[in-house]
């Protein structure tokens, strides 16, 4: 039995008949996480809409899974580090707690011309599920999301 982790963007591509099998832990490996938020949060209001301390210490594993599980597709590398997918890559961010959110793809895929619309569409699903996801523009014009924990609302 392996390990269940995240795409993050930075591995390879999920071999082309295990699609099914792959959804199946990512779906798992999400309904956990739900769960512990369900027995460790308790802020009031919905529980699963906040990050648990779990995910506050490993942002980009979270953030991964987060986006894994909302079906947003994850950037791959083939073995010599050469992008082959378009899709998301999760970094740890400058700042502790926080974690960065590209939009990549190989060579002439036009990932570039993608990433505005595919980035707000992530930061659309990370702030249902209690993640602040700024959009910037970077080196190169490049645009990308910092995420962090959303704070609570003071009453």
């Amino acid at each position: 039995m392996s390990t269940f982790h995240a795409a993050t963007g930075d591995g390879p591509a999920p071999p082309e008949g295990d699609v099914e099998q792959r959804s199946r832990e990512v779906r798992a490996a999400w309904e956990g996480l739900l769960q512990i938020r369900r027995l460790t949060n308790s802020q009031g209001g919905d529980p699963a809409a906040s990050p648990a301390a779990w995910e506050l210490g490993q942002p980009v594993r979270a953030i991964a899974l987060a986006l894994e599980a909302a079906r947003q597709p994850p950037s791959a590398l083939d073995a010599a580090g050469a992008r082959t997918a378009t899709g998301y890559r999760v970094t740890a961010g400058e700042r502790p707690g926080t974690a960065v959110v590209e939009w990549l793809g190989p060579p002439g895929s036009g990932a570039a011309h993608q990433e505005e619309a595919a980035l707000t569409a992530c930061a659309a699903v990370l702030a249902r599920l209690g993640w602040d996801a700024l959009l910037y523009r970077g080196p190169r014009r490049r645009h990308f999301l910092e995420v962090e924990a959303a704070r609570p609302a003071r009453a």
